[in-house]
């Protein structure tokens, strides 16, 4: 009986989650021409996060506010296990941001205008040349005042664990002079179940935004070694967001008592 509640619930999750996603895109894209700033977008993204969040069932605890500087750009880096760090991020950073993808995704047909059109920043992996130049670009975009996050490992963890770094954001980072803002995202992976797409409600998901690193005592050459002092500071920071959580915590969502068959 589990199994059925659980698919059940899967079900509608998807299709509510769907339509959702459908009302805030075309608002989104229809806000664009209007707006070319990305502010507009920002919100439709803030309130289909939002709403995603709460389809989901997903609670989000978060620390750390008072490391993001209204005042001037930052830089933040991100570890990546689900779609849910996006969400959770979109929703709860009191801040205007972009985000720092790949070069191909802009390709993408349909995606990729949309992204452009949201002030998205590109970064060229395949091609070294390209690459520097797409950083000078972007760092002179985020000096003039844009808040940008990166996930530096590329892509998504399937166990929650952070993988391999990329250096880009970091050489972003140096290159415009900005603070560089670690935070970690824990538990994202469990609300949709890694090779599956079922979705577990009552999942916590704790962000933890870590203290901003002073790049004016790093090298323009030091990439690496920032790299791995963010890298560092991620790691203990995950480990101690892990150490949280607590057996059953997810019981405090009256729809995964249902699915359990727990009324109490």
């Amino acid at each position: 009986m589990e199994n059925v509640r659980a698919k059940l619930f899967t079900i509608w999750c998807w299709t509510a989650c769907g339509l959702s996603t459908a009302f805030w895109a075309s608002v989104s894209i229809a806000g664009s021409f209007a707006s070319g700033s990305g502010r507009l977008q920002h919100y439709c993204m803030r309130r289909w996060s939002k709403d995603n969040l709460w389809l989901s069932r997903a609670r989000v605890e978060i620390e750390g506010l008072e490391n993001i500087d209204r005042a001037r750009p930052q830089i933040f880096t991100v570890n990546h296990s689900g779609l849910h760090d996006i969400l959770s991020l979109s929703a709860h950073l009191p801040i205007q941001f972009r985000w720092i993808a790949k070069k191909s995704l802009f390709k993408v047909p349909f995606m990729g205008w949309h992204m452009r059109r949201s002030g998205y920043i590109p970064i060229d992996r395949e091609n070294p040349r390209e690459a520097a130049k797409s950083i000078v670009a972007a760092a002179m975009e985020i000096a003039g005042g844009v808040n940008a996050i990166a996930f530096p490992e590329g892509t998504r963890s399937r166990t929650g664990a952070i993988g391999e770094f990329h250096s880009g954001a970091f050489a972003l980072c140096l290159r415009a002079n900005v603070p560089l803002v670690p935070i970690v995202v824990e538990g994202s992976y469990r609300v949709i179940a890694p090779h599956t797409l079922r979705v577990n409600p009552g999942t916590v998901i704790r962000i933890k935004i870590c203290r901003p690193i002073d790049v004016t005592s790093y090298q323009k050459s030091e990439k690496k070694r920032l790299m791995e002092d963010a890298f560092a500071i991620m790691s203990d920071s995950l480990a101690e967001l892990q150490s949280r959580k607590q057996p059953d915590e997810e019981l405090w969502d009256p729809v995964r008592r249902w699915i359990k068959g727990n009324t109490d």
